[in-house]
């Protein structure tokens, strides 16, 4: 899905005019990254790489682009030439780099590196980091979800809490790449082919004079697929009449109330019933913490539907990703470069992420510049992705990009993986990126 250029910051448009007027035209590099784990994570997944690179594929300015920029005020200065040719023509020659998306990642390791003539390279920051940023946001949390399930179902239910349904349809598909076994969001099954499901309202079972006729009617549109809301007016006491119906559902969904008695007042219910096969679906503003709780206490439920949590990251809803100068073309010279700001100082030079792989399980990563030998036991995890504007990464389905996240999900220490974590995953850099650190930063500090 393509985004229009002119989705972006204004302070973007103004720096290309700059320098496009100052007859700056270097080569650059920029490194997209988060500084900081969000509270409550441990790692994060790296999503959006599709979307984005869509949009570096479709970069360019419509004449309707050009001819609004052109007449606001703030450009009224600006030479004829930014509009007439350089925005006409704008479209991206860039290469790209990038960890595949899945791949687990931790602080200040880039996941995204672009280099390309510099007008290019600074329009596209604040798009890329909105496609990057929310994704991984989801994909994260989504992670989490799924893991504390323990090879539970969990499905999507978040897209009338999303905010907008751009976001809805990106976290559905940010959260079936982590393990989530469908969505309720039909234009995300339509789009991405993620499988599709949903119940009823609690509305359907009051529109009907009586629940049980609810349930017959649902029940002779759907079949022997249908999922039965229980928990309108008294959860067991629906049980009991699915039972004495002769209905026989796929699912029942407790949607409110103490969800640990009542699935197993309805289990019970079911199992003495005849309805053993019947599974018992939670959902109801849960999270990774409600579900971890419920299954601790041996909670009968097999699946849950978990909405505004994974579609907001509700308890983290903002990823600080940044996208930062590393490297620039001076008199054909690719300089290093890096900021000093106080708690926000980079590191200069195209790097590489690798993470060191031991019988099967990571140790740890390392961080260090892109021409470096890689480390013993060292798998570098950013990959081409683009050569010249065009894609060179061969096309991958979502359930590609699921099992690869899996496996590297669980290659985490397993510590790691829990809620609340018992260590930190250890990332390193080299001793060549420290020197050229210190060195630039001295060169900086003396200038």
């Amino acid at each position: 899905m393509s985004s229009s250029a002119l989705a972006t910051d204004l302070y973007q448009l103004t720096m290309i005019a700059g320098y496009d007027t100052a007859g700056v035209d270097a080569t650059a590099t920029f490194e997209l990254f988060v500084r900081s784990l969000p509270p409550n994570r441990t790692f994060l997944v790296a999503a959006g790489l599709e979307q984005a690179l869509d949009y570096l594929t479709d970069l360019h300015f419509t004449p309707g682009d050009i001819e609004w920029l052109r007449s606001l005020p703030t450009f009224k200065t600006v030479p004829a030439k930014f509009f007439d040719q350089t925005l006409r023509d704008l479209r991206f020659t860039g290469d790209v780099w990038a960890m595949p998306e899945g791949t687990p990642f931790f602080e200040n390791e880039p996941i995204l590196r672009i280099t390309a003539p510099l007008i290019q390279a600074q329009l596209v920051e604040t798009t890329l980091l909105a496609i990057i940023n929310f994704q991984t946001l989801v994909a994260s949390k989504a992670a989490r979800v799924v893991l504390a399930a323990d090879g539970r179902s969990v499905m999507e239910f978040g897209t009338r809490r999303a905010h907008g349904p751009d976001a809805a349809l990106h976290a559905a598909r940010a959260a079936y790449i982590v393990g989530c076994s469908a969505t309720s969001n039909v234009e995300a099954g339509r789009r991405f082919g993620i499988p599709l499901a949903g119940t009823m309202a609690h509305a359907w079972v009051t529109s009907f004079p009586d629940e049980v006729e609810a349930f017959r009617a649902y029940a002779e549109v759907f079949g022997d697929r249908s999922v039965f809301l229980i928990d309108t007016y008294d959860t067991v006491a629906a049980a009991r009449k699915v039972v004495q119906s002769g209905l026989r559902p796929y699912a029942v969904r407790i949607d409110s109330g103490d969800l640990i008695a009542l699935s197993h007042s309805v289990r019970a219910t079911l199992d003495a019933g005849g309805l053993l096969d019947t599974r018992i679906l939670a959902s109801g503003d849960m999270d990774e913490w409600s579900i971890a709780e419920l299954l601790s206490r041996r909670a009968p439920i097999d699946a849950f539907g978990v909405g505004t949590a994974i579609s907001t990251s509700r308890d983290a809803p903002a990823l600080g990703g940044v996208y930062k100068l590393v490297e620039i073309e001076r008199d054909g010279i690719d300089i290093p470069v890096m900021k000093l700001s106080g708690g926000k100082a980079t590191s200069p030079g195209r790097k590489q992420v690798w993470r060191r792989v031991v019988d099967g399980r990571a140790i740890g990563d390392v961080i260090g510049l892109e021409d470096e030998q890689a480390p013993p036991d060292g798998r570098p995890l950013l990959v081409p992705v683009m050569r010249g504007g065009a894609v060179v990464a061969s096309a991958e389905s979502l359930d590609t990009i699921r099992q690869r996240h899996h496996a590297l999900v669980h290659e985490l220490p397993v510590p790691v993986l829990m809620l609340r974590a018992r260590e930190t995953y250890h990332v390193g850099r080299t001793y060549k990126l420290d020197t050229l650190t210190d060195y630039t930063g001295q060169q900086l500090r003396d200038s």
